[in-house]
């Protein structure tokens, strides 16, 4: 498909959407007539089992069509997608094969509606690597905000973050005697710089988004690799901030602290530096990621100077 050096890429979506289409179809088929007695004579059973058998094969055919050089972010999402498909459709050969022929079990169902909503998930793919990309961002963002909020709710109920899954057998207004479940005063302190990292990096998440959106392009294999870097490097973000908030919760570990507010530093310098190279940032965008590298910074020297004062 790419050996002339001209990949027809709405040519490949038309023929990839029949191939589902036809997994779809043929899924429905063998479930229904499996669903009820009698059973499907030999001949009917091995031409349903090639049928099906040829609408996976073609399905996984057309993917592996769609070369690389389109990017390696949308390949990556058409792969996962046409993996899923897949997986139900073995998983309803499975049950088929061990459910007895009585009537249409709940199992049989839902693995019928398992393939029909894999196959259904092809009409929200991304079209190429900039709308692919973007998909990266959005589900790291949407991390990076539950971690920032889950916080903010612990920090939000009195002194204690555990107040809600640790019952108080003590009664009364009496706290637990156990305070390894409260947060110090120096906890607290420490804890505001390290929201700031995490903010930081949520803002970094909007930013880079709105960057690409407006100046994301697809039409070199060069703009092409960057956005691939882009979404590699974004989506070591989010690890970085789930580990830096669960280890802000009592009894807190300085260490760990330091250790992790580093690490998100780093992430967030390394992040930013490639953003600079890239095609999607302009005039405009090198303003505020040099502002995010200030509070990155910041926030840093200000988490290191609140652990090392006693």
């Amino acid at each position: 498909n790419e050996s002339d050096g001209a990949f027809n890429i709405s040519n490949f979506w038309d023929t990839l959407n029949q191939a589902v289409k036809a997994v779809s179809q043929e899924a429905t088929k063998l479930s229904l007539a499996f669903s009820k007695p009698p059973l499907p004579s030999q001949q009917d059973g091995e031409k349903l089992a090639d049928s099906i058998l040829k609408s996976v094969l073609t399905l996984s055919t057309v993917y592996y069509w769609l070369p690389k050089s389109q990017g390696v972010s949308l390949r990556r999402q058409v792969r996962d997608a046409t993996v899923e498909v897949l997986e139900g459709v073995a998983q309803l050969v499975e049950v088929i094969l061990s459910s007895p022929l009585q009537s249409l079990s709940q199992e049989q169902l839902t693995s019928t509606g398992g393939v029909w909503s894999a196959c259904d998930q092809f009409a929200q793919l991304p079209q190429d690597n900039k709308a692919a990309v973007l998909v990266v961002l959005s589900a790291q963002i949407g991390v990076v905000k539950d971690a920032i909020e889950e916080i903010e709710q612990a920090l939000a109920e009195a002194d204690d973050p555990y107040s809600d899954v640790l019952d108080d057998d003590q009664g009364g207004d009496e706290p637990r005697g156990n305070q390894d479940t409260y947060w110090s005063e120096k906890d607290r302190s420490v804890i505001g710089p390290c929201q700031g990292l995490m903010k930081a990096s949520a803002a970094c998440l909007r930013k880079l988004t709105s960057a690409v959106k407006a100046n994301g392009d697809v039409s070199t294999s060069q703009n092409l690799a960057q956005l691939d870097d882009l979404a590699d490097i974004t989506k070591e973000i989010s690890p970085c901030v789930d580990d830096l908030a669960l280890c802000l919760y009592p009894p807190m570990d300085y260490s760990g602290v330091e250790s992790n507010v580093r690490r998100k530093h780093t992430r967030s310098i390394i992040t930013n530096q490639t953003q600079k190279s890239s095609h999607v940032c302009g005039e405009s965008q090198l303003t505020w990621v040099q502002f995010l590298d200030g509070a990155v910074d910041h926030n840093l020297q200000k988490a290191k100077d609140l652990i090392h004062n006693s």
